[in-house]
């Protein structure tokens, strides 16, 4: 039987004083659901594990009733597999990422059929200051660390697409890529 390896990037949990989860308890409500080779990463809710479920859907769906039903809250989850994670990394733009001294990365992961299009028009970038790329189901965002506080990004959290995404930053993105490539039974 074919096992799958798969990243479940969880929206909304320990962040702002909400959903507050340990990272331990998480790795238990995984092993409940009888997924294996279980690891988390930092307390944004990165899970990288293993399942012999090749349906997306199913996952997703599993995951986000048994956290939600934990929390008492809605939690959703963006469930990527090994090569979709792959891509994000391996389609960066020229250049992205490469000088953290002097820019901050992040990649806006789009959930929920949200369109690459709507999701790019969301964004009011500020000359000099932000840089938007499209990729496959992401965005790849830069801001000048000299401009940080004039750059446009947070402008997001009030949107109509903000349910719809999920963040994280170019570091904690290379850093699931190297534990999936490791999550092999």
């Amino acid at each position: 039987m074919e096992t799958y390896v798969y990243a479940a990037l969880l929206r909304g949990i320990n962040a702002g004083g909400n959903n507050i989860i340990k990272m331990v308890e998480l790795k238990r409500i995984f092993e409940e659901m009888d997924f294996s080779n279980i690891k988390t990463y930092i307390q944004t809710g990165n899970v990288i594990f293993n399942d012999i479920e090749a349906d997306k859907t199913k996952i997703t769906d599993k995951i986000e009733t048994a956290i939600s039903k934990k929390l008492n809250n809605t939690v959703t989850a963006l469930v990527l597999s090994k090569p979709e994670i792959a891509a994000v990394i391996h389609d960066k733009p020229a250049g992205f990422g490469d000088d953290k001294d002097n820019y901050k990365y992040d990649i806006i992961f789009l959930m929920k059929q949200l369109g690459i299009k709507e999701a790019r028009a969301a964004f009011d970038p500020r000359e000099g200051v932000d840089q938007i790329y499209e990729g496959g189901n992401v965005l790849y965002i830069s801001r000048a660390k000299k401009h940080l506080t004039k750059s446009r990004l947070s402008k997001i959290v009030g949107s109509e697409i903000y349910p719809k995404i999920t963040i994280r930053n170019w570091v904690t993105t290379e850093k699931i890529y190297e534990l999936i490539q490791k999550n092999i039974l």
